[in-house]
């Protein structure tokens, strides 16, 4: 039995079809003559099954394909059947559970998505809290704000972040490296994460102390969701991880290791503000938690292919805080958390 036909047969809970249309038609904007590839594991089954439903209703042609239908988890390699079906599809969607050491195989997935300016949803970890909050945000408006925040952020030269939890971050940039905004709004230009909502680049600099009482992500996230209490304090020098202080010493020593795998993990990849206005608060999921607003950083890969940094990482973890005061280049634009709304519109003038 295909993908497809598994699908089919799975039946899922109506309120995750508003979620699911908003991904396959107000996020993906996907046209009836176009081929899909949407890809799943055992764990996101019934999500898959109510995005599957919203293709058949737009009559579009599409592959499904179920992981564990064609390798053993966790991935060593994204299977040859899932590449290959890639290369004929104008979009792909990406609806499955993280597991450990797999993060090569979805950048030979990515890696396809770029090379042919696919519109690729990446739902990894997508769960059904998410489908009920973040999926079901109104996208026009976080394009709006990501708009603005993605103007001001382009023009910065300087950054600065700090939080109730003890955070004070000094991040510089340069006008050589690209500002993307992932709104969740899908081009071909840039696959996003959904649902979507940050503005990010690679930025030139980065220094200070980011206390951590949000979550980690990769699969370290599932392993120990919300660190409201126990966060998770960085020290960042020159754009390296310097030092790594936790309560919990096992997730201290984790994430320690996970950023010295190669000689680039260690490194500041990616400094993001979240844009999704429907999303409040931590729920333990990166995929959600990334796009609060606020600021979030990531160590590893720099996604150099968009933003024009010149050097690589095989690995990427973000790692996100909450309730932020934000300045760009010393105008106030978040104070608790919250947009200063007045000084984003300024950046329209």
């Amino acid at each position: 039995m295909t993908g497809r036909e598994q699908l089919r047969q799975i039946a899922f809970a109506p309120d995750l079809e508003p979620g699911a249309r908003n991904a396959v038609v107000a996020c993906l904007r996907i046209q009836p003559n176009e081929k899909v590839t949407l890809i799943t594991d055992v764990a996101c089954r019934e999500i898959a099954a109510s995005l599957a439903a919203e293709l058949e209703k737009l009559g579009v042609v599409y592959n499904a394909w179920i992981l564990e239908d064609l390798a053993p988890r966790p991935l060593v390699e994204m299977p040859r059947a899932v590449l290959d079906d890639m290369e004929t599809s104008q979009v792909s969607i990406f609806a499955v559970r993280a597991q450990a050491h797999e993060l090569p195989t979805r950048m030979q997935m990515t890696d396809v998505v770029n090379r042919r300016q696919m519109r690729h949803a990446h739902m990894v970890n997508i769960d059904r809290r998410i489908m009920l909050e973040g999926m079901r945000a109104d996208f026009g408006e976080v394009d709006r704000i990501s708009t603005q925040v993605w103007r001001m952020a382009s023009a910065a030269r300087e950054i600065r972040a700090t939080n109730p939890a003890g955070t004070h971050l000094v991040a510089q940039f340069s006008p050589r490296l690209k500002w993307l905004k992932t709104s969740g709004i899908i081009s071909p230009n840039k696959w996003g994460n959904l649902p979507g909502g940050e503005t990010f680049t690679t930025p030139e600099r980065v220094d200070g102390t980011f206390v951590i009482d949000g979550v980690v992500g990769d699969y370290l996230c599932e392993k120990y969701g919300d660190l409201g209490a126990t966060p998770l304090t960085i020290r960042v020098e020159d754009s390296r991880l310097r030092e790594v202080r936790c309560a919990n010493h096992e997730l201290e020593r984790e994430f320690w290791n996970y950023c010295h795998t190669d000689e680039f993990s260690d490194r500041v990849g990616e400094f993001a503000i979240g844009t999704n206005i429907g999303v409040h608060d931590v729920i333990g999921n990166i995929l959600q938690d990334e796009k609060i607003p606020g600021i979030h950083i990531a160590f590893g890969n720099p996604y150099g292919a968009h933003t024009g940094a010149d050097w690589y990482s095989s690995t990427h973890i973000d790692v996100v805080g909450r309730e932020f005061d934000i300045w760009i280049d010393g105008r106030q634009i978040m104070r608790g958390g919250a947009f200063l709304f007045d000084t984003l519109a300024s950046a329209e003038v």
